[in-house]
């Protein structure tokens, strides 16, 4: 038999693999010139940009969604099959009662699929793999990270990101998701001699293989339980056998003769039938843990604090935006495709572990002082917001949950993306460094501050406002009230970090005076009485900080640090150095963030409530 391959389905992580390999060969080929950096950094762009420009067109092309990697039609067609399709009931029922007759094939079970559900998923990956390029550029600026290295890991990243929400099996499901996981392990310690770098990146190896070996199991027992690893066999074959409360279709033995892959229905029957109820909840539990990892929800989110820290400022925004919208996009699928009759099962789970993720989170962002370590918290929280519309199963729940998620993303990206700008600069870690960027660098400042807002969700960041009225609308409009009551709680929780950084950057800095050169010390005059200070506030109300004849301020940071973004790279870099980058990608940040919050039913529109294509 042979398998026909949609090259237009698969174009979007073909192309990327195809640039992944480009980079690492002109890496290893080019001679080591400085410009060599520049332009890896504009060829994986380009492959980015490209993929990118694929995907939107496949959204707007008419027509049923793309599908490709089926199963050859000479393996279909009857009950008797090695592989069965998908049968209506009056169809099974018509082969029940007349023996010998064959059931016919209504549709080819699928590894890829290319919809709205794909589509939005890639996209958003795409759109924060620019961002992420972006930082990149800036980070490796610096001479002691390996390029070629870096930029394909990246690339590799995103092809995962892009493949897995299309993703209809178990097996590329897994693969997917791997894909990816495994390479931000390598990015995490790609930087040399960091050794807060490489323990980040054995604690993400170590959780990640914790949670993938947890996730196979579960995989395995719900192919033992079904004999398949299509997803939406997996859902007739569930149904079909009533192992739970949930179960919409307990008689259902329509789906079974396609979803089992055995000999004969009534051989499917006897096998799916002898599989305990058990196997089948202790498989939803453990898939969902192993998916509870990936995004960083409690009980599994202990890593994220030290890894965010640990990692590259760009690998910490990868991690926070791509790799936690790759596990949702994962964890999707696998609950309202493969375990939509298992609702009993897995939404009180869901519901606590919402619940659970989001209070926890904010309770120790509280109590940081650094600004990554509070973005990763801050995170954590997040994903419980995302979270608690599928903890009350209603018809849009995955909707409201995947638009927070695209709300979200513009917010994070940005505010990393400053973090970025300002961590450059000497300091640059802790809470206080950010006091007074207004006025030191107002478009960094400003920016901050905006993207802070909006996470809080207050005017005038009001991406972060409809994004929480999506959420809370879901939850009042269904039986999930006691959860958008703990949601309005850890709200008002959030707002607290949130406001206080942006009262740090709207405080002016006041900076004492240093004695002239000759003066008497400790601020005294000759005559033993204490002189005059020039430290405080101008008539404008902003410090005065002076800087001495070798440029340095008073306060002992380079003067170049007051210009544009505030950012002197390390080593004398100054200004002229990697921070033009990470600028466009705050620009561009910003501009999502204003749009979403002038027009939210941009994201509303694009989010419908029906995304899954029906097989």
């Amino acid at each position: 038999m042979i398998q026909s391959i949609d090259y237009h389905a698969i174009a979007p992580p073909l192309i990327l693999a195809l640039f992944a390999g480009l980079v690492l060969l002109l890496d290893a080929f080019l001679p080591r010139r400085a410009y060599v950096r520049q332009a890896l950094g504009a060829v994986t762009l380009t492959g980015v940009i490209a993929a990118l420009a694929t995907v939107v067109s496949q959204a707007v092309r008419a027509g049923e969604p793309l599908r490709t990697f089926c199963v050859p039609e000479g393996l279909l067609g009857s009950s008797r099959a090695a592989i069965g399709a998908l049968v209506p009931p009056d169809a099974a029922s018509a082969a029940a009662t007349a023996p010998g007759a064959t059931v016919p094939a209504t549709a080819a079970p699928c590894s890829f699929v290319v919809d709205d559900f794909t589509l939005i998923f890639a996209g958003l990956a795409l759109v924060a793999g620019v961002v992420v390029v972006l930082l990149s550029a800036t980070e490796l600026s610096r001479e002691d990270i390996p390029v070629g290295e870096w930029y394909f890991l990246l690339l590799c990243t995103l092809v995962g990101a892009v493949a897995l929400p299309a993703s209809r099996d178990l097996i590329m499901l897994v693969v997917a998701l791997e894909l990816v996981s495994l390479p931000v392990f390598a990015l995490t310690a790609l930087r040399r001699y960091d050794g807060s770098g490489s323990e980040a990146a054995v604690k993400l190896f170590l959780v990640s293989v914790v949670s993938t070996a947890v996730m196979l199991f579960g995989v395995s027992l719900l192919y033992g339980a079904t004999g398949t690893v299509y997803l939406d066999r997996i859902a007739h074959a569930l149904r079909a056998t009533g192992p739970g409360p949930g179960s919409t279709d307990p008689g259902g033995a329509a789906g079974v003769a396609g979803a089992a892959g055995v000999d004969g229905a009534a051989g499917a029957l006897q096998q799916i039938g002898q599989v305990p109820p058990a196997v089948v909840t202790v498989a939803v539990v453990l898939v969902l843990a192993g998916f509870a990892f990936k995004v960083a929800a409690v009980p599994f989110h202990a890593w994220a604090g030290d890894v965010y820290e640990g990692a590259p400022v760009p690998v910490a925004a990868l991690l926070s935006v791509v790799s936690k919208a790759a596990g949702f996009s994962g964890l999707i699928l696998i609950l309202v495709v493969a375990l939509d009759g298992q609702g009993a099962t897995w939404v009180p789970l869901v519901a606590i572990i919402a619940a659970l993720t989001m209070t926890v989170g904010n309770l120790l962002a509280l109590r940081q002082r650094n600004a990554v370590r509070l973005l990763a918290w801050s995170s954590v929280a997040q994903s419980g917001y995302i979270l608690a519309p599928l903890g009350v199963r209603d018809g849009e729940a995955m909707s409201a949950s995947i638009a927070y998620l695209v709300f979200y993303a513009a917010m994070n990206l940005g505010a990393f993306a400053v973090v970025m700008l300002v961590s450059r600069g000497p300091g640059g870690g802790g809470l206080d460094d950010y006091r007074g960027l207004v006025f030191r660098s107002p478009p960094a400042g400003l920016a901050l501050a905006f993207f802070l807002i909006c996470l809080a969700g207050l005017p005038p960041g009001l991406a972060g406002l409809f994004a929480k009225i999506v959420v809370f609308r879901e939850l009042l409009g269904t039986d999930g009230g006691w959860l958008a009551v703990v949601m309005a709680v850890n709200t008002v929780v959030g707002l607290y970090y949130y406001v206080t950084w942006v009262v740090r950057i709207f405080t002016p800095v006041r900076v004492p005076a240093l004695p002239a050169a000759g003066a008497p010390a400790a601020g005294r005059t000759g005559t033993g009485e204490r002189a005059p200070s020039d430290s405080g506030t101008d008539a404008s109300g902003t410090a005065r900080v002076g800087t001495d004849a070798s440029g340095t301020s008073r306060d002992g940071t380079e003067a170049s640090r007051t210009g544009g973004f505030g950012t002197a790279a390390p080593g004398g870099g100054g200004r002229g150095s990697g921070w033009l980058p990470a600028g466009v990608a705050v620009a561009l940040a910003a501009i999502v963030a204003i749009a979403f919050s002038i027009a939210p039913q941009l994201v509303l529109d694009l989010v419908p409530a029906a995304l899954i294509a029906a097989d």
